[in-house]
């Protein structure tokens, strides 16, 4: 086996010792959670009658307690083309189970709402925080004590992070996510792309622009982007939380299905009492944080997951931070380019090679842990390999050696970049996260007046006015979880693209979020502490800045500062909290959030984890 690279070996360690405390309590918990919870027989005899009264010829076998009992947790609406195909999932997956001796249940339903309808909308307001409500929603479902094992259906931006945290306060079960693969490839991106950038120069129509999406979004599936949905499948391989292969094989097809399959035979086979027990928190430790960072730095994914993964860690009791990642991008290479990174989508990059490949290549070159748990039997090595039907039977095979198109995947000795592309900065401003990897080199630095808005609305108007024709910061605070929950702003994409392709230096400067669709312009994103960090004790330094400061935004020196003197100036005061499409539900989850570093979670804040 290769050597584990010096600096993956120094901060997993890192993360090990600071995190002890918190993982010792946590491992401790699910320890006394198994002995606890996992007899059905030790229900009272109305609680189990309850629990499998509708469940037509399974009832003797619930009851008996002697056969695993599976839980399934859906995510499914038809509303995102990801999860409509898990509509037939779960007849599909009791069948599966009977066929291993076991059963299954529909445990229960979460919320999933989709960032893409949503961008730009009120709605995002929700986004992040249904994440909490993902996590909640899983527990409920999990709270009966009816099972022994955890089927997870969810792929897109919040729900699988949501998914996690949720599951993991389970830990002592078995889980293994059971994703549906992405839609077939439509209109190219890059064409997509500059429709986006005509219409905001009003030299396209919304019927141009509607025809573009609706060929670009087309089908049941995962969007073909590389933003966090398809991020978030990609870390569940490097984490050994799915059955290896099984993150790009499209919808509908005997493939998918005969994965899925074999996600519900294996979940049978790793429970308490199976002899080869795989609980989920002892899969999701340290080492498999760790696997998720290089997964994300080393394919350029999503920075929503600069908020994620530290929010997954803290549900199983670790501790991680920016530094960590970005110490880790300091040797992780850039291996793929996947779209916006690139101009091939996830299909492609699964056709290249995709995640067998990706693997293979970590691990040869010491930058992965080869050593984890993974719910397959053949720990991380398993998923170095493709799966494929061989006479209608799954079996899996070595992914080739070598690449099958170099635009899209490089091996670690001859990456696109030497380093993962996601950049930690600070400086007086704070601490931000800077995806390089999706930014040419020679706009790295930015150093220009600021222009301060407080909304992206006002940012668009403002570009339709011709007042950003120069070189210019653009400053959009008050966007944090506490001050609005957080939302996306890709509605700054088109204009900001406009004003970089007409030969300006721009930059964006923000504590809201873009995510792994940000593009092309250089953004400090998730500014820490956010304009509103103290609620009205002031906030964090954005709160002070004010048009015509100079700022200046580096990814070479990981700097963000403003070259003016804030303490003397009163900060700006926020705009007023906004009622409708439920926002003012979630009060609550703004008003207790904590930072994006620590992942931008009013329920794990709350919860003292």
């Amino acid at each position: 086996m290769t050597e584990l690279n010096a600096t993956i070996a120094k901060v997993t360690a890192r993360i090990i010792e600071r995190s002890a405390p918190g993982r010792r309590r946590y491992l401790d918990l699910m320890d006394r959670e198994a002995d606890r919870h996992t007899s059905r027989p030790a229900l009272g005899c109305s609680n189990l009658a309850h629990g499998y009264a509708a469940a037509e010829g399974d009832k003797a076998a619930i009851a008996a307690g002697r056969s695993p009992h599976l839980a399934i947790v859906t995510a499914y609406n038809d509303m995102l083309s990801a999860h409509q195909p898990y509509a037939r999932y779960p007849e599909a997956m009791k069948i599966y189970a009977r066929e291993a001796g076991a059963t299954a249940q529909v445990a229960g339903g979460v919320p999933a709402m989709c960032d893409g309808v949503t961008q730009g909308q009120d709605g995002m307001e929700l986004s992040l925080f249904s994440r909490d409500a993902i996590a909640l929603g899983t527990a409920v479902a999990m709270s009966h004590a009816m099972f022994d094992g955890m089927a997870l259906l969810g792929i897109c931006d919040k729900i699988v992070p949501g998914l996690m945290i949720g599951a993991l306060r389970f830990g002592h079960l078995p889980a293994i996510f059971v994703p549906s693969g992405p839609m077939p490839s439509g209109l190219a991106n890059k064409d997509k792309q500059k429709v986006r950038q005509l219409y905001a120069e009003g030299k396209a129509t919304r019927d141009d622009l509607l025809a573009s999406e609706s060929a670009s979004y087309h089908s049941p599936g995962t969007c073909t982007f590389f933003g966090t949905a398809n991020s978030n499948q990609m870390m569940m391989e490097m984490m050994g939380l799915h059955m290896p292969g099984a993150a790009f094989v499209q919808p509908n097809t005997p493939l998918r299905s005969q994965l899925t399959r074999a996600a519900v035979h294996r979940l049978s086979r790793i429970g308490r009492n199976s002899g080869d027990y795989r609980p989920m928190g002892r899969v999701v430790d340290e080492k498999a944080i760790v696997n998720a960072c290089v997964g994300l730095l080393a394919t350029g994914g999503s920075t929503n997951h600069a908020i994620h993964l530290p929010a997954m860690a803290r549900a199983a009791g670790i501790h991680l931070d920016w530094q960590d990642i970005d110490e880790l991008s300091s040797v992780v290479p850039l291996i793929a380019r996947i779209y916006p990174n690139g101009s091939g989508d996830v299909n492609h990059f699964h056709a290249a090679g995709g995640m067998g490949w990706v693997v293979r290549e970590l691990l040869d070159a010491g930058l992965a842990h080869g050593d984890i748990l993974t719910v397959d039997e053949g720990g991380m090595g398993a998923y170095a390999c493709e799966p494929y039907l061989r006479d209608e039977v799954l079996t899996w095979r070595p992914t080739p050696i070598a690449s099958g198109d170099e635009a899209m995947l490089r091996p670690a000795w001859a990456p696109f970049q030497p380093d993962g592309g996601m950049r930690l900065v600070q400086g007086n401003l704070g601490r931000a996260t800077f995806k390089t990897s999706a930014v040419d080199e020679a706009r790295w630095t930015i150093e220009a007046p600021a222009r301060v808005f407080d909304c992206q609305e006002d940012v668009q108007a403002a570009f339709a006015a011709g007042e950003l024709e120069r070189d210019v910061v653009v400053v959009v605070r008050f966007q944090g979880p506490r001050a609005n929950g957080m939302p996306e702003l890709h509605k700054l994409t088109p204009p900001l693209g406009v004003l970089q392709d007409r030969g300006f230096k721009v930059a964006l400067v923000t504590d809201g979020r873009m995510s792994g669709a940000s593009g092309k312009v250089p953004a400090a994103i998730h500014v820490t502490p956010e304009a509103l960090a103290h609620g009205i004790d002031g906030g964090g330094p954005l709160a002070r800045v004010q048009d015509g400061d100079v700022i200046r935004l580096c990814g070479h020196d990981g700097t963000l500062t403003v070259l003016a003197e804030l303490d003397s100036r009163q900060p700006a005061v926020r705009p007023a909290e906004h009622a409708g499409v439920g926002r003012e539900l979630f009060a609550m989850m703004r008003h207790a959030a904590d930072g994006a570093e620590q992942g931008a979670s009013a329920m794990l804040a709350l919860a003292g984890l």
